[in-house]
């Protein structure tokens, strides 16, 4: 039996819901962003429901509908590639999604303009813009070092990306050093 669960997007995320799964004694349960599998458990639905009361409380929702179940993978997808270092960056998109889950692009991107009220394209550029931000917040790597971990083609393809979403170019951000200007994946 699989849990779905929205707004669960980072790994804090992960060690929560496993914390809640403790508290009501399902161990054998795998977490993984955005779903729970119960690895052939079954649970009754009073327990279910109190899963959900517990997971309400701290701003996630069971998702119950195959329709918003696809857009949580679709989001998890996208972090995925945009978060793993393992040269998830330099892939398509659309292949990696077509790889992962096993719906059209365009039928995809379409549910997920429809629901979401944004494309997935753009959706896919405002996570690789907060991941920039994030890079250039620790400092640690040159502007184009960044481009290239996060796929872009070029310096000047990340900094006109970068600056129609922010305002600023990555130099300017780089400097301001301010992280009240990057937002949680989860807000985006």
């Amino acid at each position: 039996m699989k849990l779905y669960i929205k707004n669960m997007v980072c790994s804090r995320c992960i060690l929560v819901v496993e914390d809640i799964l403790a508290k009501r004694r399902i161990n054998s349960a795998r977490v993984s962003l955005g779903e729970v599998d119960l690895v052939n458990m079954v649970i009754s639905e009073a327990e279910i429901n109190n899963l959900e009361k517990d997971f309400e409380k701290l701003g996630f929702e069971l998702i119950n509908d195959k329709k918003s179940r696809l857009i949580e993978s679709i989001k998890k997808a996208v972090i995925d590639i945009v978060q793993l270092q393992d040269g998830l960056h330099h892939i398509n998109l659309s292949d990696y999604l077509g790889q992962n889950i096993a719906y059209e692009y365009n039928y995809l991107s379409s549910l997920f303009s429809s629901v979401e009220g944004i494309t997935l394209e753009r959706y896919f550029i405002l996570q690789k813009i907060e991941k920039v931000k994030e890079l250039l917040v620790y400092d640690e790597q040159t502007l184009s070092q960044i481009a290239f971990q996060t796929g872009y083609s070029s310096l000047a393809h990340l900094s006109n990306q970068f600056k129609s979403v922010t305002g600023l170019s990555p130099s300017h951000f780089k400097k301001l050093k301010n992280t009240k200007l990057r937002k949680s994946i989860d807000n985006l």
